[in-house]
C-alpha cells in the first residue's frame, strides 16, 4: 500500500518560515520524481517544485529563491524549506510522486497539509 503522508504545515505570519516533510512508504523512492504542489480557495492545484533522484529541481517562479526542495532517499522522504512567507502562498500543499521508467503511469498524491500566511 502506497502512502505519502506530509507534515509541518500550519500558521505562520508573513515573512515567516515552514519546513514541510512528506514520508513516502510502499514504493520505491528512487524510482520517483517527487513533487510539491498547492491549491488555494478557488484555484486550480498548481506545481511549487519538484525534484528527480537525479536532482534536478524546477521551482515556480512565484517561489524562486524563497522556497527549496529536497530529498533524502534513504529516507524516503522529501522536504520543502519556505521562506520568507507571503499571504499568497496560503494554500493547502500536497506530496506528488509520479513514476519513471516503467513506472510512468504510477502517479500517487498525499492528503495534503494546510499552510496559512496571516498575521
Amino acid at each position: 500500500q502506497v502512502q505519502l503522508v506530509e507534515s509541518g504545515g500550519g500558521l505562520v505570519e508573513p515573512g515567516g518560515y515552514l519546513r514541510l516533510s512528506c514520508a513516502a512508504s510502499g514504493i520505491t523512492f528512487s524510482r520517483y520524481v517527487m513533487g510539491w504542489y498547492r491549491q488555494a480557495p478557488g484555484k486550480e492545484r498548481e506545481l511549487v517544485a519538484g525534484i528527480s533522484s537525479g536532482g534536478a529541481i524546477n521551482y515556480a517562479e512565484s517561489v524562486k529563491g524563497r522556497f527549496t526542495i529536497s530529498r533524502d532517499d534513504a529516507k524516503n522522504t522529501m522536504y520543502l524549506q519556505m521562506n520568507s512567507l507571503k499571504p499568497e502562498d496560503t494554500a493547502v500543499y500536497y506530496c506528488n510522486a509520479r513514476g519513471i521508467g516503467a513506472l510512468t503511469r504510477y502517479i500517487y498524491w498525499g492528503q495534503g497539509t494546510q499552510v496559512t500566511v496571516s498575521s
